[in-house]
């Protein structure tokens, strides 16, 4: 009966990916950490389950299925955010190496702006 009472308890699978797209997307990595917690417990609390509540849970799965989808593209998204924030991070750096060589800005400044 106590194991029936867990699943009951905790947010569904719908509810936690949703929490995790937002999260992500507000960048707030502690309640990405919070979330991430709670799907290693779900996932340790499936292995002993009854067959009863797997099949109940692969019913959920299927049904967080849309919400799996917006999540993906929210961290795909995020990837290539923070692709470009490392690129324009190495552009940074590489202007401000020109800007402490005053010996010859015409090299620099040529590199910067991709007109070589």
């Amino acid at each position: 009966m106590g194991e029936t009472l867990d699943y009951r308890v905790r947010p569904s699978l719908k509810h936690m990916i949703t929490e995790a797209s937002l999260a992500l997307a507000r960048l707030d990595s502690d309640r990405l950490e919070e979330l991430g917690l709670s799907c290693e417990a779900l996932t340790r609390g499936l292995r002993n389950s009854s067959e009863n509540n797997k099949t109940s849970f692969e019913c959920e799965v299927r049904n967080a299925a849309q919400e799996m989808a917006v999540f993906s593209r929210v961290l795909e998204a995020t990837r290539s955010n923070l692709t470009v924030m490392h690129r324009l991070r190495e552009m940074r750096g590489r202007r401000m190496e020109c800007v402490g060589s005053q010996d010859n800005p015409l090299v620099c400044g040529s590199g910067l702006h991709g007109d070589n």
